[in-house]
Formats: structure tokens, C-alpha cells, sequence
């Protein structure tokens, strides 16, 4: 009898976990008890390739199911357009994971938050950035300085072998440290930005490891791993992360004039915005633990992003001389100095540029899983009804390798780009920024960074492989896209 009741038991549980509980979802993959279908999203590296098979396997729109919770995944770029832009306020909310929420202790930042507080927060950022520069000559010319600091050290050793990725690391970072802190890293500031480079480093290491996914997507399973959990590694190096965002903050309040409406950057901004906001009797908007998280959140992912994008793209380049060579006389037919600094009143006149930092962010494709909307309320989508609350995911990975838009789209051919006359050809279907009102609120400033660095750095140096050979382009090694590591032979071009 009991044997007869332990096995009902588990029928009905079965059948419940594999098929009833899907029954009011878009069909997908079958979810495995607990851990959903997160084993193929962690074994296909990297992580994008089950999502490209799925949607040929079951269309444009089904349902993966991370952990226990389920997520309905669009993977078209017209079914995005109806979603995302054409019904953008119904997708705008965003569901944290309880890893992240226990990280920034509690619902802080812009890229975790939903409602009126993240729209607040949103528009102060872009309204700030406006307002100092992004986007016109002030920040290109801050950008432009780090340039010409990253050619005095890479000078030093030219010709021969050089960690290029590392110099790439510390001009992104010092870009992204003046917008937010207003300062670039000296040598009197070299030991804490080598203690956050170490903190992001764990970081970046920690979430490539099949225990850690398991743990931050299916706790209900990953509390039995042995070891140190991931957990332990968030109240470990939480205090690390904040102390130093909160000792920058608190430098900058002793330091503020909060009489003059000039400002230098971010945390200045926001500081002299809580000062006001504190004036009127309203405190919880604009906190200091929002303010930190939103340093965080500017920081962490203004670094990597860029920093990873750049270092595939010179990857890219040293795969493919022909694309190098191609690069060198476009600058030789504009520019014509190696000397001359390239601006972004040069971006139109370099296509060919254009066309290859277009193609490099399409085969970069940096997300493995696109960040977990969810709406607003109760909608439908492609005729399957989804309630408010429930987890949409725009896989942009998928659209950037559609055959049919991108034919042989594993290869590097920055030509895709380039019409028949020459020009720059706009494709839609390149969105490595995403799509939608919750698209990457860095992208003005990335956009920047990448042609600046790019033709700059191209149009100084010919760049040529160390002796291992050119930098490989395998993906495999990891569930994520992570900065390319190599050696480089830079050697001046000398134009005339």
C-alpha cells in the first residue's frame, strides 16, 4: 500500500513537473525536475547555442524554463518589433534573481529595478550624461586622452610582444571612471583599481563554473553542491565591491560645491539631485545605497561590455589580413597621418570601419541569455496569452545569427555591411545593444568608445601576431563571451 501510494506519488508529480505545468505556456523544451532547462543552456558553449536550435525547433516563440521558473523566449526580430517597441510599456519590468537581490541588498540599481523607480532613474542617467557630454565633444575629447595615454605605453615596447587586452582594459576603464567619478586612474590610484579589476575578475570566473550557474538558477538543487557556495562568495566580496563605490561617494560629497550648477560627473550629479530631493522631504528615491548600486551598475557593465568587444575585435582583425588591409587603405584615403587622432567627424567617411566594428559586435554577441523582462500586465503574444508578471526574454543572440539575414553567420565578413555603392548599409537585425525601452542605456557611449579605439588604433599600428600564432576565436570554453586574451606585435604604419 505504501509502495502503491510512494508511486502515485510520484506519477502525478511527474506528470505534473513535465507536462501540466506548461500546459498554459508556448511549447519548448521539456523542463528537467528543478533545474528546468538549464543543463543545455550551460553544456551548449557558448550558452546562445541551444536558444538558436530551440527556435528552429519550435518557432519564434516557446517557453525555457531557468530553474523552476518559466520564461517565454521571442526569437524573431519582427515579433520583437511588435513586442518590445510597438507595446514597449507592457515589457518594461524586470524580474530579479534572489543572487542579485542579496548582492545589492535589495530592489537598487537600473538594471535590476522595474516601475517608477527604474524609469526615474533611468532618465536622471541619460538626462545627466546629456548634460556633461555624452555624445558631444567633452566626452570624445575624454575619450580621446585615454587613447593617446594607452599609445604612450604601448609605444614602449613597440615591436615586440605585448599584452594588448591589458592596455585595452585600462582605457575602458579609466573612460568609464570619468564619467562616473570624474577622475582617471594615475599611479598614485593604481592599487584600488587593481583591487576592482581582481574583484571582477572573480566575478566574471565564478559565473563560467556549471556549480555557480546551478546555484544561482536552481538554488533548490544547488544548495547541496559541496564547497564553497555562491552565497558565500556574495557576502564575501559584497563588502569589497561597495567599500570602494561608497569611499568614492564620500569623497565626492566633502568635495562638491553644491552652490554651482557645474557638473563633472555622474555621482556629482546624483549627489546634488538627493541634496534637492532632501529640500522637498523626499528620501527614497535618490538614497546612498541606490547611488551605489547605480555606480555598480555604470561601472560594471560599461567596463566589460566594451572592453570585451574590443578585444574580439582586434581578435577578429588579426584572423583576417585581408580585413586589416582593407582598414589601412580606407585610413590612408581619409586620413592620411598616422599622427592625426580619427573623431566622430571622420565616422562617416570610414564605411569600411563601421562595417567591421558592425560585424565584430554581431559575432561577439556578448549575452547568452538576453536580461529577464516581464510584463506589465496581462498580454498576448504571437496568440498565446501571458499574464502580468511573467518572464520575456528578447534572444538577441538568435537574431544576429539568423541565416537568412546573415548567410554563413559564423563567418567574420564585414562586407555584409557595405552596399553596392560603398556605403554603410543598415541592417535592423543588428541589435547588440538589444531592443526596446529597457535598451542598453550605455550605448551612446559604447558606440563612442568603439569607433574612436578602433579607427584610432588601426590607423597608428599595424598589428601582427606574437609567435603562438593570431589570437583563436573559440567560444566553446565557456557558457559566456568573456575578454579575448593575447599577445600582439604592434608596429608604427609611418603613413606619408
Amino acid at each position: 500500500m505504501i509502495f502503491l501510494l510512494i508511486t502515485t506519488t510520484i506519477v502525478f508529480w511527474l506528470f505534473y513537473e513535465l507536462s501540466y505545468k506548461r500546459r498554459n505556456y508556448p511549447p519548448g523544451p521539456v523542463p528537467v525536475p528543478f533545474v528546468g532547462n538549464i543543463i543545455p543552456f550551460i553544456g551548449n558553449k557558448p550558452g546562445y547555442e541551444c536558444f538558436r536550435k530551440w527556435t528552429k525547433t519550435y518557432g519564434d516563440v516557446y517557453t525555457f524554463w531557468l530553474g523552476p521558473s518559466p520564461y517565454v523566449i521571442i526569437g524573431s526580430y519582427e515579433l520583437m518589433k511588435e513586442t518590445f517597441v510597438k507595446d514597449g510599456d507592457t515589457y518594461t519590468d524586470k524580474l530579479q534573481q534572489p543572487f542579485t537581490e542579496k548582492f545589492r541588498g535589495g530592489k537598487f540599481g537600473i538594471i535590476e529595478t522595474s516601475g517608477h523607480f527604474w524609469s526615474t532613474h533611468r532618465r536622471f542617467a541619460l538626462s545627466t550624461f546629456r548634460d556633461f557630454g555624452l555624445g558631444k565633444d567633452l566626452m570624445q575629447q575624454k575619450i580621446l586622452i585615454e587613447i593617446e595615454e594607452f599609445f604612450k605605453v604601448v609605444d614602449r615596447n613597440i615591436g615586440g610582444e605585448q599584452d594588448v587586452p591589458k592596455e585595452i582594459y585600462n582605457t575602458v576603464a579609466n573612460v568609464i571612471n570619468q564619467l562616473v567619478f570624474g577622475y582617471r586612474f594615475d599611479e598614485e590610484k593604481q592599487e584600488e583599481f587593481q583591487k576592482l579589476k581582481d574583484l571582477i575578475d572573480i566575478q566574471e570566473k565564478s559565473f563560467t563554473s556549471f556549480k555557480y550557474c546551478i546555484q544561482a538558477f536552481a538554488p533548490g538543487i544547488g544548495k547541496y553542491f559541496p564547497g564553497k557556495s555562491l552565497d558565500d562568495i556574495i557576502t564575501e566580496k559584497r563588502e569589497d565591491y561597495y567599500s570602494f563605490f561608497d569611499a568614492q561617494i564620500a569623497e565626492h560629497r566633502l568635495k562638491i560645491d553644491f552652490e554651482s550648477e557645474d557638473v563633472l560627473d555622474y555621482a556629482e550629479a546624483y549627489l546634488k539631485e538627493q541634496k534637492r530631493q532632501e529640500e522637498k522631504g523626499e528620501t527614497e528615491l535618490f538614497s546612498n545605497q541606490q547611488l551605489a548600486n547605480m555606480c555598480f551598475d555604470l561601472w560594471f557593465a560599461g567596463l566589460t561590455t566594451t572592453h570585451t568587444t574590443l578585444t574580439w575585435t582586434v581578435a577578429y582583425v588579426m584572423n583576417y589580413p585581408e580585413v586589416q588591409e582593407k582598414i589601412h587603405m580606407e585610413l590612408d584615403r581619409v586620413i592620411r597621418d598616422d599622427n592625426r587622432l580619427v573623431t566622430i567627424a571622420d565616422k562617416n567617411e570610414l564605411p569600411y570601419i563601421n562595417a567591421v566594428i558592425n560585424e565584430s559586435q554581431r559575432c561577439v554577441n556578448l549575452l547568452p541569455l538576453n536580461l529577464f523582462h516581464a510584463t506589465t500586465k496581462d498580454t498576448v503574444i504571437n496568440g498565446y496569452p501571458v499574464k502580468k508578471g511573467t518572464g520575456v526574454i528578447a534572444q538577441i543572440s538568435t537574431v544576429m545569427l539568423d541565416e537568412k539575414v546573415f548567410p554563413d553567420p559564423y563567418s567574420f565578413n564585414p562586407d555584409r555591411f557595405i552596399d553596392e555603392e560603398g556605403k554603410l548599409k543598415k541592417i535592423d537585425e543588428l541589435i547588440p545593444f538589444s531592443i526596446g525601452k529597457r535598451q542598453c542605456l550605455g550605448e551612446g557611449l559604447a558606440r563612442m568608445e568603439l569607433f574612436l579605439f578602433i579607427a584610432n588604433f588601426f590607423n597608428r599600428y599595424q598589428v601582427l601576431p606574437s609567435a603562438t600564432g593570431p589570437p583563436s576565436l573559440e567560444k566553446a570554453e565557456m557558457v559566456g563571451v568573456f575578454p579575448r586574451k593575447f599577445d600582439a606585435v604592434l608596429k608604427r604604419r609611418n603613413v606619408e
